[in-house]
Formats: structure tokens, sequence, C-alpha cells
């Protein structure tokens, strides 16, 4: 057990970085700031201690994704990614199942002390996960066309952010019902969505490599992803109408469009030749969930 737990943290080190707990957590407090702004748009957003609660249970969720990840992706990785902990052999298949069971069990454990639709929510997300494993091993269109990948694979952060949705509905006292709330995952949607296209887009093709380049073409998938910050911006902007408050809520709404430019800078680099930079599209990301918790935070 000790060389599991040492294996396991080892893995841990190596692909679950800092910046994807930052992204964890920002993307808990700017999406619960989004729907105490939407429910009671007149009192200052604030974190409880159920905030801190769910950030430690997505922080750990997103490990057992990655642990899932790891496992289904093994076939690939043996070919495009070598140094890959599993492939390595410095983790093995059955320390990620141990790894994945016991974050299982904390996360709905944890989940049941906020409600029992806090559990609910984050069970699925945990068999979503699974079923994704299970599906790309006998299905080849699934685990080889990129395109069918996506469809197929995102919706597991759609129901982190459902989760995040239920448990505050449930402890927060929020007057916004589900479907009011609701939109405010296509905000989440499209800032991923911007950067996941960007860092899976080369000017050439690369047979064998899961790129979306691959299947529209550099300049098509440079569409797609301006098309994804086009659509966290607007979303934003529809749902805050920034331009009905005074003073500070006013211009910090409104700050999205500005931030657009970021991304913007980093396609039109790509498409002048070289790499696609991925630095502006991840702070465009960091700067979308910063405007949206200060925004909420300064209250009208």
């Amino acid at each position: 057990m000790i060389g599991t737990l040492t294996r396991l943290t080892h893995f841990t080190r190596v692909m679950y970085k800092p910046h994807y707990l930052l992204y964890g957590v920002l993307w808990v407090f700017a999406l619960e700031a989004t729907l105490a702004l939407l429910a009671a748009p007149d009192t200052p957003w604030r974190p409880s201690w159920s905030t801190g609660l769910r950030v430690l249970i997505v922080a750990i969720v997103l490990l057992y994704l990655r642990m899932v990840d790891e496992r289904k992706d093994l076939a690939y990785d043996r070919v495009h990614n070598p140094d890959r902990p599993l492939v390595t052999g410095a983790v093995t298949a059955t320390d990620l199942r141990i790894g994945m069971a016991v974050i299982a069990v904390l996360a709905v454990a944890g989940s049941l002390l906020l409600s029992v639709g806090s559990a609910l929510a984050i069970g699925a997300v945990l068999l979503y996960g699974l079923g994704l494993w299970g599906l790309e091993r006998v299905s080849a269109w699934v685990r080889d066309d990129i395109l069918v990948n996506l469809v197929v694979t995102y919706p597991v952060q759609l129901l982190v952010t459902a989760y995040v949705l239920v448990s505050v509905l449930d402890t927060e006292g929020s007057n916004a019902g589900f479907w009011k709330s609701a939109p405010a995952a296509l905000i989440f949607a499209g800032a991923f969505l911007q950067f996941e296209f960007a860092r899976k887009t080369a000017h050439e093709p690369l047979p064998g490599e899961h790129y979306y380049s691959n299947v529209l073409g550099a300049r098509g998938s440079t569409a797609v992803s301006l098309l994804f910050v086009a659509l966290a911006v607007g979303a934003e902007l529809a749902l805050v109408r920034p331009w009905e408050y005074d003073g500070a809520r006013s211009w910090l709404g409104l700050l999205p469009v500005p931030l657009a430019l970021l991304p913007g800078y980093g396609a039109l680099r790509f498409l002048r030749g070289g790499e696609y930079p991925l630095g502006p599209p991840v702070l465009f990301i960091l700067g979308l969930y910063a405007v949206l918790i200060a925004q909420s935070a300064v209250g009208a």
C-alpha cells in the first residue's frame, strides 16, 4: 500500500500540475459568484464554508478524471507520449484504480455533507468518467475521431458545472432556479473550449495525432476557437447585463470584451506562422474568471 501511495503521489506531481488546481479553484469560485449575481444582484457575493468544500471536491474529481484519461489513453500514449507514468511503469493500472476508488468515496462523502443532490450530481460525474473509459475501449469511432470524441467527452465538464450549480442551489438558499442559472454554463464552456481548440491546432496535418486541425484545417480550427471566445463573452454580457449597473460592476462586466483581444492576438500570431501560442488563451480564461468573481463581489 505504501508503494501504491508513493506511485500515486508521483503520478499526481507529474500529471496534475499546479495550474490544473488553479483552474479548478477559479472555476468553482467564478461559477458560484456568477450564480450568486444572477440570484441576488444587490448582494455582494462572499465564499462560504460550502464553497471551500466544493473547491476541494472538484479538485480531487479533476484528479480522478486525469486518472481516467491516463488509463483510457494508454494505447495512444504508447505511441505519442511515451514518457507518461502509466506507459513507463511509474504507476500501474491497479494503482490508478485504487486512487480512483478512494477519490470517489471521498467526493461522494464530502458532497453528502452539502446535500443529497450534491452527492447525486458528483456521482454522475464519476460514473460518466468511467463510462467514457468503457466507451472508448469498445468504439474506435469515438476513440479515434477527435470531433466525435469531443462531443462525447466534453459533457463531463458540463456535469461538473451542473454539480456546482445543484450544490449552490441546495446549500446557499438561492432563489434562482436551475433553468434560470443553467445558461451560465455557456460562459465556462466557451472559455474552456477556446483553449481546447487552440492547444490542438497546427499548421500542417499530424497523422495519428488528435488535433482538430487535422480535420478542420489550421484556419478552420482557429476560427472555431475564436467562435468559442465569442460564446463566452456573449453569454457573460447577456446574463450579467453590466450596462444596467453603475460603478465598478458596470465596467468590470464589460472587461471580457477587451479580454477577447488576447486569444484574438494569439490566433493572429499563429496564422502568421509558428506554433499556436497558448499564453493568450490561458490568460483569457484566468482574466474572465477573475472578472466573474470581482463583479459579483463588489456588489451593485
